[in-house]
Formats: structure tokens, C-alpha cells, sequence
């Protein structure tokens, strides 16, 4: 494995590095990240610096950055501390108090810190990796920092870590696609699960509560994290196009079969306007998870632009954009600048194939009921069913089938927007 040098930080404790956690956090504070007091005391008190040596202060504090502490052969991030504003707001999500048991899936020894000021002494954290080099990492920088009592173990978490079990609070600080029943089994009635949960290629991070049937969410925010190893690994499919120009990704099985797509982009190009309109500096993560919902064959399109031909125009500057297939058809979501609002962009939709304007027509669609019902709503709800879980327990939405769980989605009225369980629904084992 390939992991970066560990040289001395300046002076471990300077006051340079107390300046700059203060800064750190006095603007977590300011722009809302940060609202309870007890966050704010643990942030802080745990010196950030200390667990990664050999960085530069500037970015150990950068607010909106990890820092990567471990990458594989391929480059590829396979541990890191996390960005300041990301732990900060999973920690508010967790609703932490004095006493509770914790368990972190995914080491690095600074967040468990955090969680070990966060429960007191008279609380336990547990903290969990499969890779050894992680874990000593960890259980070094927690003795060196004063935090010993964290427990650090080493292993699978997709079993959990049954020994320390139940849990107050499960916080997964890795990307996962599925959840598996341990998680569940090892939580209290009362417990949360905060876990950045994949569904139909876009992740959120999901504060889950327990109720009789299933686990419900409270609340869900876009961020992104390193990818989950072991049992709980996950890999999409690709379906890459004209030499590599285009690639579309799927969450996991084709929807159709990748041969009703062959020389879709060699026909005419339809083009539809929507109406539909978004602020330029609005997040799109409602947008995107409504089309994820009511289209069954929703993925991403991503242009290599070094063999960017023209064919295909993402919005903006991006290299990538919504899509969807269907049949032998395929279409993408690109904008415009807006005639009725300087400020906003105008949704359209590229379509390509035989059928490609009613496609068009079926996503222009979907993006004005976007505009029109869940815009300024208070977006979707998540819940995590065990597989077994028969249809008609279910809620109305989209419904995804992964290993251990059925999860659905569901918006306010979006029974009367889309097309209806039985259109909604979908198998991704």
C-alpha cells in the first residue's frame, strides 16, 4: 500500500495550530454548521493537527477538505481525515449526549476523539477498520492524544462489532450501499444510525431512527466519502460508448440490456426546454434524487473531454450530467440561462434514439413537478426495510432492492406526481 510520508507537523500543540482550530471553528459557528455547544466544546478541545502529522496546518484546518491519510496502489483515497464542516454536521446529526455507548465504522482516531469528548467519561465509544495499518494508526494517535480509553478494533464492519454492542448512536464514516441487519440488531430502540447511504448512484448522509418496521430517516445532506471495503463493497456499472467519448453509470444492473443502446448517439439530437428553472449557486441534490425516483432508468452521463466531440453538452463547465435510459433510448439534463430570472438556469433535455422526443418530453416533465411540488419542500424520505419485507408494507416511491434491505424512497404528494407504486418500482440486486 502507498500511504503519504509522516513527517513532524510544525511544533504538535503551537499556538499557530490553536489559532487556526479556533478559526476553524468560529466559522463552523457562524455559517450554522455547528449549533449545539457540545459539538462546539469538542471541536474545540481535540487538537485536529495531531492526528495528521507531516500536513501542512493550512489545510489540516481547511474547512470544506479531508485530508487523505491513506491511498492504495492506484492512487485512489482509501482513508483520510475528514473535511471539519463534514464531521461537524454528522455529529449534529447524531444528537450525542453524555454516557452513550457509540460505535464509528471507519477509523482514523480524530472523529472517534471527537465522539469520546462528545459521550464522557462515563460513555464508550468503539471505533472500527478492516485495514490494520488504519487501526494502528489510530489506536497510536488516541494513546499519543490522551484518548486511550476508545476502544479500536479490527475488523469486518459489516458484521458490526457485536462485542461492545447495543449501541446509542452507529456514525459509518464511509460511503456504504447497503445496511446490513447488524446494524440494526446493535442498535438500541432509541438509537440513531448516521450512515452516507448510496441509492441509485447518489449518496446522502442519512440520520436513520428505529420504529417497529423499519429504520426511518430524520434527516439527509449531500456529502461524499471514501468507499467501503470488505463485504459491504460496491461496484457500479459502466457502459462505455463511442471509443470512451461517453460512459454512462449505473448503480448497479443495467436496466436494459446494453444492446438496445448501440448507435443510439448516432442519431438526431432532440432538444426540449422545460421551463423549469434553479438558482446558479442552488444545490441540485433535491433535483437529482426527484428524477432518481420517478425515472426507472435514471444514471449519469460522463463526457471525457479530451474526445469531446461536440455530441454531448453536460450543463455548465461539468463533465457530467443526469440521465436516463429507456429502451433504445437515451437522454441527458443540460441548462440554459434563464429568460424569466437572471439568477436562475432554464433545465432541458437532450434525447437521443427512435422514441427520443417523447423521452424528453417524459424528463422536461418530471423536472417541472420538480419545480412545482419540491423545490422548497422539505425533500424525500428514506427508510431501510429488511429484504425480506413484503410490497404492500411498503410506502409509496421508488423502491431499491439491494443485498440486505429494501430501501424506498418517498416525497410529500409524490404519489400524485408520478406514475404510482407499481411504475416505481425496481429490483438492484
Amino acid at each position: 500500500m502507498v500511504t503519504p510520508p509522516e513527517g513532524n507537523n510544525e511544533a504538535a500543540g503551537s499556538e499557530r495550530a490553536a489559532r487556526l482550530r479556533k478559526a476553524m471553528v468560529d466559522e463552523l459557528v457562524a455559517e450554522g454548521t455547528i449549533v449545539s455547544a457540545q459539538v462546539e466544546a469538542a471541536m474545540r478541545k481535540v487538537p485536529r493537527e495531531l492526528f495528521a502529522p507531516g500536513v501542512d496546518l493550512q489545510e489540516v484546518f481547511q474547512l470544506y477538505n479531508g485530508v487523505v491519510t491513506k491511498r492504495d496502489e492506484a492512487g485512489t483515497s482509501v482513508s483520510s481525515v475528514s473535511a471539519p464542516q463534514l464531521q461537524a454536521h454528522m455529529l449534529e446529526q447524531a444528537e450525542i449526549t453524555e454516557g452513550m455507548r457509540v460505535l464509528e465504522i471507519g477509523s482514523g482516531g480524530y472523529n472517534a476523539a471527537l465522539l469520546a469528548e462528545l459521550v464522557g467519561p462515563s460513555g464508550q465509544v468503539t471505533t472500527v477498520d478492516i485495514d490494520q495499518d488504519i487501526t494502528d494508526r489510530a489506536r497510536r494517535f488516541l494513546g499519543e492524544t490522551g484518548y486511550s480509553r476508545v476502544n479500536v478494533v479490527l475488523a469486518d464492519a459489516e458484521a458490526g462489532v457485536a462485542e461492545h454492542a447495543p449501541y446509542d448512536r452507529i456514525l459509518v464514516t464511509v460511503g456504504a450501499w447497503d445496511v446490513p441487519p447488524a446494524w440494526v440488531e446493535q442498535l438500541t430502540p432509541t438509537g440513531l444510525l448516521v450512515v452516507p447511504l448510496q441509492v441509485r448512484g447518489l449518496s446522502r448522509t442519512i440520520a436513520f431512527g428505529k420504529t417497529d418496521e423499519c429504520l426511518a430517516s430524520r434527516s439527509a445532506r449531500l456529502f461524499g466519502f471514501v468507499s467501503m471495503q470488505g463485504a459491504g463493497a460496491h461496484q457500479g456499472k459502466l457502459l462505455v460508448m463511442r471509443g470512451g467519448e461517453v460512459t454512462l453509470r449505473f448503480d448497479d444492473d443495467f436496466p436494459i440490456d446494453p444492446a438496445e443502446l448501440e448507435g443510439v448517439l448516432d442519431t438526431p439530437r432532440v432538444e426540449v426546454w422545460s421551463g423549469a428553472n434553479i438558482g446558479r449557486f442552488e444545490l441540485w441534490a433535491g433535483t437529482q434524487m426527484w428524477l432518481a425516483t420517478a425515472l426507472p432508468g435514471f444514471c449519469r452521463v460522463v463526457l471525457d473531454k479530451k474526445l469531446d466531440s461536440g455530441l454531448i453538452s453536460p450543463p455548465g463547465s461539468h463533465s457530467a450530467a443526469m440521465a436516463v435510459v429507456d429502451g433504445g433510448n437515451l437522454a441527458y439534463v443540460t441548462t440554459r440561462s434563464s429568460t424569466a430570472n437572471e439568477s436562475d438556469v432554464e433545465f432541458g433535455v437532450h434525447a437521443f434514439g427512435p422514441d427520443a422526443e417523447r423521452l424528453a418530453e417524459d424528463v422536461a416533465k418530471q423536472l417541472r413537478i420538480w419545480e412545482r411540488d419540491h423545490r422548497n419542500g422539505p425533500g424525500p424520505q428514506f427508510r431501510v426495510y429488511p429484504a425480506g419485507a413484503a410490497d404492500d408494507l411498503l410506502p409509496e416511491g421508488r423502491v431499491v432492492d439491494k443485498k440486505h434491505s429494501r430501501i424506498t424512497i418517498s416525497w410529500p404528494d409524490a404519489a400524485n406526481a408520478a406514475a404510482g407504486r407499481g411504475a416505481l418500482q425496481e429490483n438492484t440486486k
